[in-house]
């Protein structure tokens, strides 16, 4: 039996420029994910909302069952083969849909030997974050050109906003197999704060900034201090984000779908 849970407070919006959203999230009390699709003729859509309610399904098991480590990693990366699978299968039914796919960063929240992990599932460049006293740090690794450039020191963070190469992913769930996701275990500490967001909110929004909403607000106001701050900035694209505190026992956090994910 889980002794604690997510409080979440959570919003996707289009940004100013797009008329739809290519976003999806879920988030639960043990279970948060983000999704930013890309494809032609709706197909971000498709992709993300197919992605996060396969994501959003795994809920109820990692809530009722006591998983050990090694079976919850395979739980999670399963799920993976199963978005693939399916965005294969969606795409050999429309053509249209051809090239259609999606990022996802998700955290599992779960118990081993009485104490409180998470482990972060990631493909692509949507962004999981931990804030823990003064320090944010991104627990998640772009899976973009410019991140494989910054890795070998040929360019350097500064240069990331007008970098050509910026959003360039190396790797997203499209339907193939082909895909080194990173699936990684953290110990979470009592005033430790988790933020997922698509690029809509960082490729706009500083660390620094993020960092202040994060620090000085509870987590509906840190929420929108980061949603406002990305629309003033001009946040073409959509924004999602999804801020998460531990809290002890039953949350009673609702299981929800925002975004693409929602419209279904």
């Amino acid at each position: 039996m889980m002794t604690s849970s997510f409080l979440v407070a959570a919003r996707s919006v289009t940004g100013l420029v797009r008329s739809g959203n290519e976003d999806s999230a879920f988030v639960s009390s043990n279970l948060l994910a983000v999704a930013d699709g890309m494809g032609g003729h709706a197909g971000g859509e498709v992709a993300s909302a197919l992605a996060i309610r396969i994501m959003g399904q795994l809920a109820p098991t990692l809530q009722s069952l006591d998983l050990d480590p090694d079976s919850l990693e395979d739980l999670l990366l399963s799920s993976l083969e199963q978005v693939n699978e399916e965005i294969n299968r969606v795409v050999g039914e429309d053509e249209d849909l051809t090239g259609m796919g999606t990022t996802l960063s998700a955290l599992a929240l779960y118990e081993s030997e009485g104490v409180v992990k998470a482990a972060m599932l990631h493909v692509g460049d949507s962004r999981c974050y931990r804030l823990r006293g003064n320090t944010l740090l991104q627990l998640s690794r772009d899976d973009t050109v410019f991140q494989e450039l910054l890795d070998k020191g040929k360019v350097t963070p500064e240069e990331a906003a007008e970098h050509p190469q910026k959003s360039f992913l190396t790797q997203a769930l499209m339907g193939e197999s082909e895909i080194t996701p990173i699936l990684a275990i953290y110990e979470i500490q009592d005033r430790d704060r988790f933020l997922i967001c698509s690029d809509g909110l960082y490729g706009y929004v500083s660390d620094k900034l993020i960092k202040e909403g994060l620090k000085t607000h509870e987590t509906n106001e840190a929420l929108t201090f980061l949603i406002d701050a990305a629309l003033a900035a001009g946040a073409p694209d959509n924004v999602t984000v999804v801020i998460a505190d531990l809290t002890k026992g039953d949350g009673k956090q609702k299981d929800t779908y925002l975004g693409a994910a929602h419209d279904e």
